[in-house]
Order: structure tokens, then sequence, then C-alpha cells
């Protein structure tokens, strides 16, 4: 972890922090909301198992059931074609911006300076809540309790690594910002 965590940091600068804030802005303004009203058009009304933080295996189950068959298929397209872009968008936005921050706040070796991989986690836990969420929208009406399962624990974890990100990143700001107020190290 730690020598991913160095590598990370090797790579960050000023020009990828912006080229992936700039791409994620674009993202969030042009490709996330169509993807929003896509989604919400084939959930039905169902909700989806990538925006609840928290769902059992019965609750997806139900969303597959309410989904219909063509709203399966467009959810199952969405997850390879949208959903394999977006966590990179994210997960490298909030990966340098972290790097960057964690770089001028802690010295090398910090211990706390592993916390970069944060939004990496993050991503990894969001392709797996999107595989088993597939599988089980795809053998529906077949159910798969241990997918279901997984697929409810992959979702609750992604989001406690993404939000954590987020906390890591303001923090980090913010400290940053109270020190250059006040002039403090």
């Amino acid at each position: 972890m730690n020598k991913l965590s160095r590598w990370f940091y090797s790579k960050v600068n000023l020009w990828l922090l912006i080229i992936v804030t700039v791409i994620f802005i674009l993202f969030m303004i042009f490709v996330l909301p169509d993807q929003a009203a896509k989604a919400d058009q084939y959930a039905q009304g169902a909700g989806s198992p990538d925006t609840s933080f928290v769902y059992s295996a019965d609750e997806l189950y139900k969303m597959a059931e309410q989904y219909g068959e063509a709203g399966r298929q467009e959810y199952i397209r969405a997850r390879f074609t949208f959903d394999l872009i977006f966590p990179f968008v994210y997960g490298g936005f909030l990966l340098v911006a972290i790097s960057g921050v964690l770089n001028k706040l802690l010295p090398a070796g910090h211990a706390l300076r592993v916390l970069n991989l944060f939004p990496f986690l993050g991503v990894l836990f969001d392709f797996g809540e999107n595989i088993c969420a597939s599988i089980v929208m795809a053998i529906y009406p077949e159910k798969n309790i241990f997918l279901l399962g997984m697929s409810a624990v992959f979702t609750l974890v992604k989001w406690l690594f993404v939000y954590g990100s987020f906390v890591i990143l303001v923090g980090g700001l913010l400290i940053l910002g109270y020190r250059k107020l006040f002039g403090r190290k």
C-alpha cells in the first residue's frame, strides 16, 4: 500500500490537478445529469443501487423486478459504459487532489500519507458493486443471495470511501487555509 501511495505522490503535479479537475467538472455538468435522467426513466421510481447508501438484498431484488426487462438491460448497459468511466473520473480527481493536499501537509514517510488511496479503494468497491448488481439484473428472476448481499456491501463500502475521500480533501484544504491565514505549520 505504501509503495502504491508513494507512486501516486510521484505523479501528481499542478497540470495533472488542473486536467482532472476540469474533466471532473465537465463530467458533472454535461454527462452526469443526462445519465441520471436516463436512470430515473428505466428505474421507474424504484431507485438505483448506485445512488443508494444502504439497501438490503430484498430491496435490490425488488428494484430488478420493478425495472422490467428493458430497464434491467439499460441498467447493465449503463454499468459497462458510463459507469466504467465515471469511477475513473471522480476517483482520479479525488486521488490527485488529496495527494496534492497531503503532500503539502505531511512530510514524506508520514503514516497518514497513505490516505491518498481512499479514492482508489472507493473506485474498486464501485466496480465490485457494478459487477454484482449487473449480474443480479442479468439473471433476474433467479435470486442469488450471495450476489444480492455482496452488491449491498460493496455499495456501502464504496460510499464510505468516496465520502471519506471528500472529508479528507476538504479537511486538508481547511488545514492548509488555516496555516496560510495564520502562518502556522
